[in-house]
């Protein structure tokens, strides 16, 4: 019966050509953008409008990192946490800064803008192309990093949690004061997990937990370039 089983072979070929492809494209190499923003800040609002528009561009992982020097101004921010700002920190030597200011939009850890003006966000994402460092991916409860070259022999291994899509917080005093201020995939947690040394390397990855979602970063020490980056 040649003739019933030629449909079911190329059904097996179309599932494992379909296959292939979503496997491809999860292990796409991202292009990485991290707006650095306070709900105290009256100069942030635009910028996290903007990250709003660039965060389900194929390709671009959007993540907003409140921080918390602005507090003091009469509103502490809903979502900042000190590792956040300490990132940010970390970041401004190699960056050319002398500290942090916020809004900043630092893309793949190696260049940055302000991002409150119109399309600034997406030209940075255009000029600054994709992270590429090992191979990374997400399976099974499992990190897994491709063998590569490690700058200056290591890179540390960050762990994201964040939770998709947009929330909006109203402010209630400090600068923004009456506002309700729209935030894009805000980062809830940060945590080094370990190093990469250019060997490939497999490392537990924790359950996520209360809906958040999971990125990882394989990026230079002190505020380097990002090398890799994956979700779930």
């Amino acid at each position: 019966m040649p003739s019933s089983r030629k449909p079911i072979a190329l059904s097996s070929l179309a599932a494992l050509a379909l296959a292939v492809s979503l496997s491809a494209a999860a292990a796409q190499p991202l292009t990485v953008v991290e707006l650095f923003t306070s709900q105290g800040c009256s100069s942030c609002p635009p910028a996290n409008a903007n990250l709003i528009k660039v965060k389900d561009q194929p390709g671009v992982l959007a993540l907003s990192f409140n921080v918390t020097y602005w507090d003091y101004l009469g509103w502490k921010d809903t979502f900042g946490r000190q590792e956040f700002t300490q990132r940010q920190v970390s970041y401004e030597p190699p960056l050319g800064h002398d500290g942090p200011f916020t809004p900043q939009v630092v893309v793949n850890g190696h260049a940055d803008v302000v991002g409150a003006a119109p399309g600034e966000i997406q030209k940075l994402i255009s000029a600054s192309g994709q992270a590429s460092g090992p191979s990374l991916s997400l399976n099974d409860g499992k990190i897994s990093i491709g063998a590569g070259a490690a700058p200056a022999g290591r890179a540390d291994v960050w762990l994201v949690r964040y939770l998709k899509g947009v929330v909006e917080v109203p402010v209630a005093r400090g600068e923004n004061t009456g506002r309700t201020l729209p935030h894009a995939n805000v980062v809830h947690a940060l945590k080094k997990l370990g190093s990469w040394t250019g060997a490939a390397t497999a490392l537990d990855l924790p359950p996520a937990s209360d809906g958040l979602s999971t990125a990882v970063l394989v990026q230079s020490p002190g505020g380097g370039p990002i090398l890799a980056a994956a979700t779930n």
